[in-house]
């Protein structure tokens, strides 16, 4: 359900479309639909989003903001994204309340994800 003034959607630049499409299915069981051969949406994941076509990538070394996945088990999470073809950009690291690592998927775009479950290994 819609809220007012709260949060609702979230785009992203993607190079290659159907590379990111195949990464975050594999990965995280997203679903897609389409809308044109330049835009692909995204729902029931948090937030609802999608991708559209762009030269573009959004990571935090440009200022872009950081949109963070919650995991219960860090290293599957983290074996799943190498796997499918992503590249971690910062390893994982404690912080206070957990531990978390970022990523970027095929079209370059950076996201991380966190936990606060596991012990420190």
């Amino acid at each position: 359900m819609n809220q007012h003034e709260k949060l609702n959607y979230i785009e992203y630049p993607a190079k290659d479309l159907s590379a990111t499409k195949a990464f975050f299915e594999t990965v995280f069981g997203w679903t897609f639909e389409d809308y044109g051969p330049e835009y692909t949406a995204f729902s029931n994941q948090g937030l609802d989003g999608g991708f559209f076509q762009s030269n573009l990538s959004s990571s935090t070394p440009t200022g872009a903001a950081l949109a963070v996945f919650y995991s219960e088990d860090l290293e599957a999470t983290l074996a799943k994204i190498v796997s499918a073809g992503g590249n971690i950009v910062k390893p994982v690291f404690e912080f206070p309340g957990g531990r978390r690592f970022h990523f970027k998927e095929p079209s370059g775009n950076e996201f991380a994800v966190w936990s606060d479950k596991e012990r420190i290994r």
